[in-house]
């Protein structure tokens, strides 16, 4: 039985061997971050973000200001045009009173 085992670990000893090497080791062991690294860079993205939030909240203030002076402006714009209607039609009547042929 202690064949066995011999036999076995020698047998996955040889397998490890030959599929992991110190310098794979030591490559993976440099591109694993240290827990001080990740906090500093999880840090960073929740300051990016902040400063994103307040990006978009600052776009969003400057688009419903535009959407207002628009809405402002065609509600001018329909009052200029009824005022002008009126405009229009008192001409006309004074024309048709004056006996004057209005051509546009």
């Amino acid at each position: 039985m202690d064949k066995d085992y011999k036999e076995l670990i020698e047998y996955l000893d040889e397998k490890f061997q030959n599929t992991t090497t110190k310098e794979d080791l030591n490559n993976l062991s440099s591109k694993l971050v240290t827990l001080e690294e990740f906090d500093l860079l999880r840090k960073e993205t929740k300051q990016e973000l902040i400063a994103l939030r307040g990006s978009i909240q600052n776009l969003t203030n400057s688009v419903d200001k535009l959407v207002k002076a628009v809405s402002d402006l065609k509600t001018e714009y329909v009052a200029v045009s009824n005022q002008l209607n009126r405009h229009e039609k008192w001409i006309q009547s004074l024309a048709d009173k004056l006996g004057v042929k209005l051509e546009y």
